[in-house]
């Protein structure tokens, strides 16, 4: 009979400090929320009649971070991405206990640490609150953020956080604008070459950036291109063909069409972050072309402004304060 009373004591005993460990955690939590209104800070994007990007405005530090959703980005890229960074991504809750235990064996085999375990949740924990230094208490820090974040957000909002904050080299945030400044264009389609170096730039963004390290970029695209389930994800011989492709060699300036409306629609609304025009891109830029190749024949001290506007409903298509906005004479 003691000993029945002992095992119950030691039960009872248990799932209290069971009990009381899990309410502690509980208001932890609750109290220390992860910072994820960090990524509320985007660039202030003009925008023409069909949602394409006439300039965008860089964060107040001087950041290019374009708010990023899964639906702005080649839906291939994201399966690479998936693949090459967190295979288990929609399955874990933030920590992916076979990847630890793969790094742990790795690290015993080797003497050193061979690959990560760090998850996409992990990776925008230490996103949305930088770590100072790469200690094992601030690893552990990043491992209860990302729980906390899967507990509050679904994994399309924690994969939007990342496609938002990821580093890209310099003062690029994001997918949409590293895409534009590496490659000229949106995101929504990309070369399997294209998907595989955004894939692997946030790991060093500063030396992997084309521009300054090519060859380094090349080997870590290389090194994406190789994975396994990278592979079969882009399809037999697609990983050559991709290799062939040249990375970029500079840093394309962002969009920066109808530069005066734009300025004058921050003045109207300084607080929105997405200001949507009756402007018609193409008619914009032939506009500006125009404009630009008449100051040149007229001279240097000739200014020129233009404006198009629909006969029918009288919307402005397209308008040019001066033939180079930017130019201070």
């Amino acid at each position: 009979m003691a000993l029945w009373r002992k095992l119950l004591i030691g039960s009872l005993g248990g799932a209290a400090f069971i009990a009381a460990l899990a309410a502690g955690l509980d208001y932890a939590d609750r109290a220390y929320p992860p910072p994820v209104t960090v990524a509320d800070t985007v660039s202030k994007e003009v925008l023409d009649r069909d949602g394409r990007l006439l300039r965008a405005f860089a964060t107040p530090d001087g950041l290019w971070r374009l708010k990023t959703t899964a639906a702005d980005v080649d839906p291939q890229f994201l399966r690479m991405l998936v693949a090459y960074e967190d295979r288990r991504f929609h399955e874990h809750a933030g920590i992916d206990p076979l990847a630890l235990l793969r790094a742990a064996g790795q690290f015993v085999t080797n003497g050193r640490i061979v690959s990560g375990a760090s998850t996409l949740s992990m990776q925008v924990a230490r996103l949305i609150e930088p770590r100072e230094n790469r200690s094992m208490l601030a690893k552990l820090r990043q491992m209860a953020r990302a729980v906390q974040l899967e507990r509050r957000l679904s994994k399309a909002e924690i994969l939007d956080l990342y496609l938002t904050l990821a580093p890209y080299g310099g003062n690029l945030e994001g997918v949409r604008a590293a895409s534009l400044a590496w490659f000229g264009k949106e995101p929504k389609r990309l070369s399997v070459a294209q998907a595989a170096l955004l894939v692997a730039l946030p790991q060093l963004p500063e030396k992997r950036r084309p521009d300054r390290h090519r060859a380094v970029a090349e080997k870590a695209r290389e090194r994406v291109l190789a994975r396994m389930a990278v592979s079969e994800i882009i399809g037999e011989g697609e990983a050559e063909r991709a290799s062939a492709e040249a990375v970029p060699d500079r840093r394309r300036q962002l969009p920066a069409y109808a530069a005066h409306l734009s300025e004058l629609a921050l003045r109207k609304d300084a607080k929105a972050t997405e200001h949507r025009t009756t402007l018609d891109r193409t008619v914009q830029d032939g506009l500006e072309t125009v404009a630009r190749e008449a100051a040149e024949r007229l001279g240097p001290k000739v200014s020129i402004a233009m404006v198009m506007a629909d006969a029918r409903t009288g919307e402005i298509l397209g308008e040019v304060g001066s033939a180079d906005y930017f130019d201070g004479s």
